[in-house]
């Protein structure tokens, strides 16, 4: 099947409208290849893998493809349990009894469904010091972990992204076959499929055959990214286009070993509010105008990727990039426009731009209005927002769990994972306290020192981990947002938490940690 001059065009043009650089003599690149019903319509390559040589971006060129990794794990997983070594409702810690006790256990199948309350120990390990840019271990992470004191919510109850279930399926895996992941991914999977170029690179800088330098952008130039904290089944792997395509294809022809449980995968998880989630086990899974669009992403330090798959109509994307300035998941989308010849839903949601905050809650975000639409910014990133076709409008991201509705008193109707949610509109305000002083998270052994008055302070976060340096500023009479010092790792937004003041300190709230709470000394 061939594909119209015109649909080419359309795809190459929303390609280079998502894509920072692709007009400039040396940047990095994308890798993409559109399919129809089995047959490859559209594959370009473009830009460069390593800038200081000029090396071209090919369908061979090795790239991270981040948090696609975990589609891989959960694969492994279930392929464990099919053979008797384990069970899904089993207990995390019956395998691995150093983590914390939790008031409710957690089960394997609440990891893989993001549905664990357990915070990312990348934050966990940022709110202690320790940046994703510093050199750590493995353990480190681990110990981050068990640290914890508590869960963002009840296990099944809520889905917060988090990349702690996927390490500790890894570490799972590694257990029980007394092999690296590296080594039972190839045994189990990558091997049969033939998919030669795909493993598990534990490190940034390794050298590997064709693997591309990642980039990111820094005060209008192009220098390589790299994170200190080691990888594994939560974001670890490497590709190359051609690999990724062989995977597609495999999933999309059903003709494995393994397609029942490709199957449970692609099965929205339920909350126990008995409302259907956006993820399964280790994808994501929704509806994009009214059309089944299953698949995941990866960010990564330089990298994003994206494979995206409209099963009942054929279509599946795939994208690879070895830079962080593009929106894969929207341009996945975007071509998914082009190819259906839809327009693009992007909107302005009829409501005021500024800063919202939950009732009888701590969750803050913000609206900003531009002329080609709305857009929502939290610590999580500055994201469209779309509309839906019953009114409201969700943020465009992989896991979609707020929808909004505006209501006439300039208030936000929401659900967040189905639970009813009401947002007010925060007018400029003075704090009425100080959060001036020391305070403590003795669980995490975490230190916080506030030196300022109601207005800007400085806020230093110090454990034997390290130190994170930042700043609060008040939001609200009671709540302020925090602003880390220096480079973030990951592109988010200016501001990365919202501290609210209690009768004994203070609780961080942030996109993957929820109720961190200090207590003043």
């Amino acid at each position: 099947m061939g594909i119209a001059k015109d649909i080419e065009a359309q795809i190459d043009d929303q390609i280079k409208a998502h894509v920072e650089g692709l007009d400039q003599p040396a940047a990095p690149g994308v890798a993409i290849s559109v399919t129809k019903d089995g047959k490859e319509i559209f594959a370009d390559c473009y830009g460069l893998a390593e800038i200081n040589h000029a090396v071209p971006v090919s369908r061979d060129t090795v790239m991270r493809i981040g948090s696609q990794t975990k589609q891989f794990t959960v694969l492994l997983i279930l392929m464990l349990e099919a053979d008797g070594k384990l069970s899904l409702e089993d207990p995390l810690r019956d395998h691995l009894p150093w983590l914390p006790e939790v008031a409710e256990p957690v089960k394997l199948v609440h990891l893989a469904a993001n549905m664990s309350g357990f915070r990312d120990f990348l934050e966990a390990m940022a709110f202690s010091g320790r940046s994703i840019f510093s050199q750590s271990e493995r353990q480190t992470a681990r110990d981050a972990l068990a640290r914890q004191d508590a869960l963002n919510f009840e296990p099944g109850s809520a889905m917060i992204y988090s990349n702690s279930g996927f390490l500790l399926l890894s570490d799972i895996i590694e257990k029980l076959e007394d092999a690296s992941f590296d080594e039972v991914l190839k045994r189990r999977i990558t091997g049969p499929l033939g998919m030669s170029d795909t493993h598990l690179m534990v490190r940034d800088g390794e050298a590997r055959e064709r693997l591309a330098a990642h980039y990111t952008l820094q005060d209008g130039s192009w220098r390589q990214a790299a994170w200190g904290v080691p990888l594994g089944g939560e974001g670890g792997m490497i590709s190359t286009l051609n690999d990724m395509c062989l995977w597609q294809r495999a999933l999309e022809s059903g003709d494995t070993p393994w397609a029942s449980l490709w199957r449970r995968m692609e099965t929205p998880a339920v909350y126990r509010n008995r409302e259907t989630a956006p993820y399964g086990l280790g994808l994501v899974v929704g509806d994009y105008r009214g059309r089944l669009a299953i698949g995941h992403g990866g960010s990564v330090a330089g990298g994003r990727s994206e494979s995206m798959r409209f099963p009942d109509d054929g279509l599946g994307i795939v994208i690879q990039a070895n830079h962080d300035q593009i929106a894969t998941f929207s341009l996945a989308r975007r071509i998914a426009d082009v190819v259906f010849g839809d327009t693009p839903p992007v909107a302005d949601i009829p409501a005021a731009a500024g800063f919202y905050r939950q009732e009888n809650g701590n969750g803050v975000f913000e609206i900003i209005k531009r002329d080609e639409g709305s857009f929502l910014r939290s610590p999580d990133g500055e994201l469209p927002l779309l509309a839906e076709p019953d009114g409201r409008f969700k943020p465009e991201r992989g896991i979609a769990d707020l929808l909004l509705s505006p209501r006439p008193d300039g208030s936000l109707d929401g659900l967040w994972c189905g639970a009813p949610r009401r947002f007010r509109k925060l007018e400029p305000c003075k704090a009425d306290r100080s959060l001036s002083g020391r305070y403590v998270n003795h669980a995490q052994g975490i230190d916080a020192i506030i030196e300022g008055e109601t207005g800007h302070a400085q806020l230093r976060l110090r454990s034997d981990l390290g130190v994170l340096d930042g700043s609060i500023e008040p939001l609200d009479r009671d709540i302020w947002l925090m602003r880390p010092d220096g480079q973030r790792p990951d592109g988010g937004s200016d501001w990365i938490a919202a501290l609210t003041a209690t009768s004994s300190g203070f609780v961080l709230d942030s996109e993957r940690t929820r109720g961190l709470a200090f207590e003043k000394q």
